[in-house]
């Protein structure tokens, strides 16, 4: 099974750090969390020394590293292994790092258990306004990240979801409070025979209306066809993804190939896998913010293949092919 590596950025303050507690808390899955900075950072109760290559297991099954960035590729090595202790790794950029750079060396890993799982932005809602005045390179970030996650929505004024949403471009923005968001929309769950165990933060102990939902914000779309895909139509609805998908996964089959593959996509980050075993139909699952159900399934209904194609035309498929 591929690990997937998500990078977490966003500015000082904006709630990074609440976003990992909430997903340490929350997912039913073993997370390593992969901390590019120098200094102290609290994770739950425990705070972690920032030295190289330090590490500590948590109770709940969490490893914690502080590492300096060049040594980002050789932390993977280590924590993404067969026998490895987690099934997703988060990486924290530094509240000033550039993103790019560490989505940069996820993709240039040459780990072959780990895949990209996509660049999350974290914007302050609350203040917003003062930080694109501080660090106007934040318009950059909205739109390199795969998915924008504008937290502090409670707090923030007249229309700073519409110009964020603005900003990013096609990219899916969620309002969310606390850093509370679905896990499945970043990761999808590991089902486990026992439970994960976990630490209590002092924000468990905290009262609180439990009652409350997850701002998560977010939709799915369901696709199938029998009919195999013409493989020039769906690479073009791949290379020119509807605004709002974060994430596509599932089969799919494409005419003249009988063999079918299983589909990850990460905002435009495409990766495809032989999958003999499956069934020979397409099945996908699309999930982001803010989508167009209706457009979505004629866009993809539209690639359904009709007609023979020529053999040539599984280059523009096979490419992504990994």
């Amino acid at each position: 099974m591929d690990i997937p590596v998500l990078v977490v950025a966003g500015f000082l303050g904006a709630g990074k750090t609440t976003l990992l507690n909430h997903l340490l808390r929350t997912a039913n899955t073993r997370i390593g969390v992969v901390v590019n900075d120098f200094g102290k950072v609290n994770i739950d109760a425990l705070t972690v020394a920032a030295q190289v290559d330090a590490t500590v297991s948590l109770g709940n099954g969490c490893l914690c590293c502080a590492v300096d960035p060049a040594e980002l590729d050789a932390m993977l090595d280590r924590l993404a292994r067969p026998d490895g202790p987690v099934d997703v790794i988060v990486v924290e950029a530094s509240g000033l790092a550039e993103p790019p750079a560490l989505v940069k060396l996820v993709l240039a890993s040459a780990n072959p258990m780990i895949r990209y799982g996509g660049l999350v932005e974290v914007v302050d809602a609350a203040e917003f306004a003062a930080t694109r005045e501080r660090h106007p390179q934040v318009e950059r970030h909205l739109r390199w990240a795969d998915l924008v996650l504008l937290n502090k929505a409670d707090r923030a004024g007249p229309g700073v979801l519409e110009l964020v949403r603005e900003l990013a471009g096609g990219t899916p923005v969620v309002p969310t409070e606390f850093g509370r968001v679905d896990p499945a929309l970043l990761f999808d769950p590991v089902d486990r025979p026992d439970p994960v165990q976990r630490q209590l933060s002092f924000d468990d102990l905290e009262p609180r209306d439990h009652s409350e939902h997850l701002h998560a914000g977010y939709a799915s779309v369901a696709f199938g066809s029998d009919e195999p895909l013409h493989p020039v139509r769906f690479a073009r609805f791949l290379t020119e993804l509807p605004d709002g998908v974060y994430r596509m996964k599932g089969f799919t089959r494409f005419v003249g190939h009988d063999e079918p593959f299983l589909l990850h996509t990460v905002g435009r980050a495409v990766r495809l896998t032989p999958a003999p075993d499956a069934a020979r139909r397409t099945d996908l699952v699309l999930i982001g913010a803010e989508l167009d159900e209706t457009g979505l399934t004629e866009r993809l209904a539209a690639t359904v293949a009709r007609e023979p194609v020529d053999p040539l035309d599984l280059l523009s498929i096979t490419r992504f092919v990994r």
